[in-house]
Order: C-alpha cells, then structure tokens, then sequence
C-alpha cells in the first residue's frame, strides 16, 4: 500500500479564524439499520467507541489520533479513524456483522478534512451554509452544504470539523479561507 496523499498538502489559512486541511483520515461509510444483531459490538470493535444517537457525533478527538462515529442518515454512519487502521476496521466489521445485512465501504480517499478554529470559527461557517449554527447542539453533526458542495460538520476542538468530497477540495478550501479574510467579520 502507498503512503496516503493528503488532497492540499495541509494548506493552511489565517485570517480572523484559522482554516486547514487535516490531511488524510481513514473513514468508512457503514449502512446498516440499528438493532442490527451485532452492529454495537461491531461498531466497538471497529472504532473503540459506541454507536452515537440521532445527528450526533461520538468524537475522541486527537487524543486517540481522530476516532469517531457519526450519524449521517437512519441507516448511515460515517467512522472515522486514524488512516493506517481502516484495513483492520473494515475486518472488524466484517466479523462481527457475518451474516447480516449491511455495508461498509472506504471512503478514506474520497473525502478531506479541514478544521477551522477561532473566537469566530462559527462565523466562516454562517457565510456558507443555510444550516442553523444556533441550534448545533454540542456533539450533533450536521449534514448541509457549504455553498453549492455537499458537507458534513460539527463543534471540535475550538471550531468545527468539515468534511466534503475530495473533489472539492480546493473548493471548499477557497470557500473557507475567503469567508475568513480580515475585516468581512459577521456584524
């Protein structure tokens, strides 16, 4: 296996929030409908972290090197881990979902992570997305768009985590770091 590439090499930008490119992180797309017999133990076994509630995110954060679960959709769970380990999730997962319905898909490569951070992270996301930043709960992940692109986010870290496809990357990057300039401050 080659090394990951990153989609920006770790682009970075400063203005009144601070915007950059994670890097590559290992994700996995699991469908399966809950009470799936095995899929909490699975899940467990895959991640190191249980299944999150309706539109939440069970997120360890960079303690744990970024491991996390996120509910996308009824049926729908996005797993996050570090890059190196999603062989292993995926082995998991197979295990201990034998003879049940579901898929697991990488999706490793197809999307990127950015972070934006700051007193006023919130506000880069205000200028992007239709989504209600006031009634993001903490731990809730939200699936809307940034502009015209698909995305998923949620509170981390002093900011908030973005995910979007890789095919975008230099997009969103651009969304971000213009809604971030100096001086366009949200009222």
């Amino acid at each position: 296996m080659s090394d990951p590439v990153s989609a920006l090499a770790g682009a970075s930008y400063d203005g009144f929030a601070s915007v950059r490119e994670l890097g590559p992180w290992g994700m996995i797309t699991l469908r399966a409908k809950p009470g799936t017999k095995g899929l909490e133990k699975a899940v467990k076994a895959a991640v190191g972290l249980g299944l999150p509630a309706t539109r939440q995110m069970v997120w360890d954060g960079p303690a744990t090197g970024g491991r996390g679960i996120g509910w996308m959709s009824p049926d729908e769970y996005l797993l996050i881990l570090p890059y190196g380990g999603v062989a292993a999730a995926m082995a998991a997962l197979e295990t201990g979902l034998k003879g049940e319905h579901f898929l697991a898909a990488d999706v490793s490569d197809a999307r990127c992570v950015f972070h934006v951070s700051g007193a006023k992270a919130d506000q880069v996301l205000r200028k992007l997305t239709p989504a209600d930043l006031d009634a993001l709960a903490p731990g809730e992940l939200r699936r809307s768009r940034l502009a015209q692109v698909a995305a998923a986010f949620w509170a981390a870290e002093g900011g908030y985590t973005v995910v979007a496809f890789r095919s975008v990357a230099g997009y969103v990057m651009g969304l971000l770091s213009h809604s971030a300039q100096p001086g366009s401050e949200l009222g």
